[in-house]
């Protein structure tokens, strides 16, 4: 019989109002957005705190709802702040890039597919030596992933009513319908009609020996979870206009900004998904990674189309050739890795390696 679930205080708690006093601190202090290391060391030092108390908050849900919906909580906090951060940037007249949706989706993607999948195929490797997971599940996740990246990233560099990587108008309005209906139906499967096919069958004969948080414990960790996601986008939002600066300065390409934002709103699903994987429970960590990418693509490009046409602003889409390369590498060695159900070090260890060429080719074109 397994003992209640204690929701202890943690320093998660702490991070929300820390950030929001030094936030007024800075603003006071005409800080903000700024170079000076007195505000940029200590915005980065929160933004990572707040980022694990969201992990910490997320978890404690995950436990109660279950999987996969605990998976799918995840991915809507990363979309609430992807959307935010791109549609901001957006506005913004000094720093307003109309590639900054593009550049943060596509690397979300390729952080997905072959970051933080590969770390987790490598990590779980070296630790349980073969892991295994259903096929049915991750083909799922893996086609309509396909399907979306194809539509939004790769499709707007051929078409012919408007010339350049974009889409026109009523094109953009239907991709941005079709995407949405292909998340949710995606969704109605994962959770309704074959949701057997993404459980973890191996955690879930041991889940009479986990504690369960109740639903008041629940409801507590979701207002925290709130209160710290907020508190990454405030933070993410005053930190960007001197990561864009560093980043111009150290000489890379303004599509390493993608990068940064990638990074800053993955690394919950990140850090969530290389426990689960380390835990031996490769089922979940896939549904934790497909559930990110899938939510960037299916509903954060979605809502940028949707601000874009509010906003009367053009968005480029369409991905430069060697970004396209890589993403068809990327959904082929995908493809082969969820072939067999079953993955050793060398699939992780493959995944990583493109992963790195992206990296490459994000801050040296």
């Amino acid at each position: 019989m397994s003992k209640p679930f204690q929701l202890s205080p943690t320093w998660g708690t702490v991070a929300p109002p820390a950030i929001a006093i030094f936030l007024i601190l800075a603003a006071n202090f005409h800080l903000v957005g700024e170079d000076s290391m007195l505000f940029v060391l200590p915005a980065c030092i929160l933004l990572i705190a707040s980022v694990f108390s969201s992990v910490h908050f997320a978890e404690i849900i995950s436990l109660r709802v279950g999987q996969p919906y605990g998976s799918i909580v995840l991915a809507m906090a990363v979309t609430v702040i992807e959307a935010s951060l791109i549609i901001s940037m957006m506005m913004s007249p000094s720093e307003g890039d109309p590639t900054i949706a593009r550049d943060t989706v596509f690397a979300t993607v390729m952080m997905v597919l072959n970051g933080i999948i590969g770390l987790c195929l490598l990590s779980g490797g070296l630790r349980h030596r073969e892991q295994s997971f259903q096929s049915q599940g991750a083909v799922a996740a893996f086609s309509v992933l396909g399907t979306l990246a194809t539509l939004t990233l790769i499709l707007p560099n051929f078409t012919l009513a408007v010339a350049g990587p974009f889409y026109s108008t009523v094109q953009l309005g239907f991709v941005t319908v079709v995407s949405l209906v292909l998340y949710g139906l995606f969704l109605f499967v994962q959770t309704v009609r074959h949701r057997r096919d993404f459980i973890d069958l191996s955690f879930e004969c041991e889940a009479e020996e986990h504690s369960v948080p109740s639903n008041a414990q629940a409801g507590v960790a979701a207002l925290f979870l709130v209160l710290a996601l907020t508190m990454v986008v405030l933070l993410a939002e005053a930190l960007a206009p001197a990561i864009e600066r560093g980043v111009i300065g150290l000489g890379l390409a303004e599509a390493f900004v993608g990068l940064i934002i990638a990074a800053v709103v993955l690394l919950p699903e990140g850090m969530t998904a290389f426990r689960a994987a380390s835990a031996n429970r490769l089922q979940t960590s896939l549904n934790i990674a497909a559930g990110s990418a899938l939510a960037s693509v299916g509903l954060s490009i979605p809502t940028v189309a949707i601000a874009s046409l509010f906003l009367d602003q053009s968005i480029t889409l369409g991905l430069e050739p060697e970004h396209t390369v890589l993403l068809v590498l990327s959904f082929f060695v995908g493809t082969l890795t969820l072939a067999t159900g079953r993955t050793t070090i060398m699939q992780g260890a493959v995944h990583l390696v493109v992963f790195a060429c992206f990296v490459l080719l994000a801050a040296a074109p």
